[in-house]
């Protein structure tokens, strides 16, 4: 929901220092796959209770995930970096919820399953809509420099880690706190479906057989 108004000023912020990174040898997808492994780290200090190690490796995804897309627009995107990019995000965007799961079975799984399966909505309804309207030729006019068109929502991805660092503070709240983002991101999903239908339904470009979305 405000990521369009973040965006910006995390672009300004962060060109000096992928310039400054990019002199170094620093790249894209380098600092992609680190960002990764960071966020990954935050699934066993979950599991051991070590809630302030997991929000740093938290964090510390979110600022590789920043200055992976400032490198790319100074050396260059390409399009393994937005693939990496998106298909990194979303895995460990669902890794934090079964985390807290490892943690307490018993209080967190429910909740994180209903997490996770409305992570599944928001995403598959995101990248959807992604690959069609880029088939059809829609303007980016939220975030023209992004590989790929984003459509926004109630959750997006401040939303998201706003959400986390919540869960990583109050870890007795998680139950709570994953339950009212999931009824959030459910109705993120229904207004995405809503856009696309109406969005889509013009005629565009007809998809060869082999081409056509599983349905």
């Amino acid at each position: 929901m405000i990521d369009r108004f973040l965006y910006p000023r995390q672009e300004r912020l962060l060109r000096p220092v992928a310039r400054w990174l990019v002199r170094r040898g620093a790249t894209a997808d380098g600092l992609t796959v680190a960002g990764f492994a960071l966020g990954l780290s935050a699934v066993p200090f979950l599991w051991g209770g070590y809630y302030g190690a997991a929000l740093v490796g938290i964090l510390l995804n979110r600022l590789f995930d920043g200055l992976d897309g400032a490198v790319a627009r100074v050396a260059g995107p390409t399009d393994r970096g937005a693939f990496l990019d998106i298909s990194f995000d979303f895995f460990f965007y669902a890794t934090i919820p079964f985390g807290f799961a490892l943690a307490d079975p018993g209080a967190n799984a429910l909740a994180a399953a209903a997490l996770v399966t409305a992570f599944v909505g928001t995403g598959s309804s995101f990248l959807a809509f992604a690959i069609l309207s880029e088939r059809r030729g829609i303007a980016r006019d939220a975030y023209p420099t992004k590989g790929i068109q984003y459509l926004g929502g109630l959750t997006e991805g401040a939303e998201t880690i706003a959400l986390f660092v919540a869960m990583c503070l109050w870890p007795a709240q998680f139950p709570a706190l994953a339950f009212g983002f999931a009824i959030l991101c459910l109705i993120t999903t229904g207004l995405r479906w809503h856009h696309g239908w109406a969005v889509l339904a013009a005629p565009g470009p007809s998809a060869l057989p082999h081409e056509r979305l599983s349905r």
